[in-house]
């Protein structure tokens, strides 16, 4: 099947639709999804955008710019996430019961504003990972047209680009809560200490950049063509991050979810 019958199967489906609530993340792929849900139901086709301390501000505010590029309505609601037992041990569980306080707390707000269908952005490729998440858009009934019409992160960046969607190249990105590591509790402090601290290195000219919080010590993952500077800058980015109360300070290769070597050493280590 040919990414021009993808495309037109997406088309076709959204436009069999009543109405739909689209999940927006600030990430390409919900990007993708509410284009193509405006472009086939207009002001019937509204983008949600779920807010709590585990989202960045700039994710947010790169949600609302889509949006804006789109022509589409958004609405931003609260969810309430750490108040959930399950999400705040972060057992390995976390992204079920993210999931589940979003979905949830989208279907409150589209049964009260009389919408009918609620979709997200999920992919092919995200089919291939070991997704929580998914269970929770199963039982409350998530629709994700994505997949169904078969679209793959290959296929969504293409659209992006051709749509001239801001988003387009935009690295992947995923919730603050995802820096902790599992069985280290997830706290409001604990999450805005990690914006801080990546919105410092972002504000160094890096790209593609995780911090992840290990109590006293940060790991800095960076991008693979970004990472000889990030050695340049090295000193730079460990007295930046001491701020934050991190004793010490590893810089390493950023890799996707799956693939990283749990014994692959950091390229440099500095204690403070």
């Amino acid at each position: 099947m040919s990414y021009d019958v993808r495309v037109r199967r997406l088309g076709a489906a959204l436009s069999g639709l009543e109405d739909v609530v689209c999940a927006l993340s600030g990430g390409v792929d919900s990007a993708v999804l509410l284009h193509a849900a405006h472009a086939a139901l207009g002001e019937r086709a509204v983008g949600w955008i779920g807010d709590s301390p585990s989202l960045p501000r700039h994710e947010l505010q790169d949600a609302r710019a889509v949006a804006q590029v789109i022509g589409a309505r958004v609405v931003v609601v609260s969810t309430g996430e750490l108040e959930v037992p399950g999400y705040r041990s972060n057992d390995g569980a976390r992204c079920y019961f993210c999931r589940r306080v979003l979905f949830d707390t989208m279907h409150a707000w589209a049964g009260a504003q009389g919408f009918h269908t609620i979709a997200y952005g999920e992919i092919t490729d995200d089919l291939q990972d070991v997704r929580p998440g998914r269970r929770a858009a199963t039982e409350l009934g998530i629709v994700a047209p994505l997949v169904e019409a078969g679209f793959t992160k290959n296929d969504v960046r293409r659209y992006a680009n051709e749509q001239g969607l801001p988003v387009a190249n935009k690295p992947a990105s995923a919730c603050l809560s995802s820096r902790i590591p599992m069985g280290t509790p997830v706290t409001r402090d604990r999450l805005a200490r990690i914006e801080r601290s990546e919105a410092t290195v972002r504000s160094l000219g890096f790209r593609v950049l995780r911090v992840r919080d290990h109590g006293t010590r940060a790991r800095v993952e960076l991008g693979s063509s970004e990472l000889e500077r990030g050695q340049a800058l090295f000193q730079e980015l460990a007295a930046a991050l001491a701020e934050e109360s991190f004793e010490q300070i590893e810089l390493a290769v950023y890799v996707t979810p799956g693939s990283q070597r749990i014994d692959e050493p950091p390229a440099n280590t500095v204690q403070l």
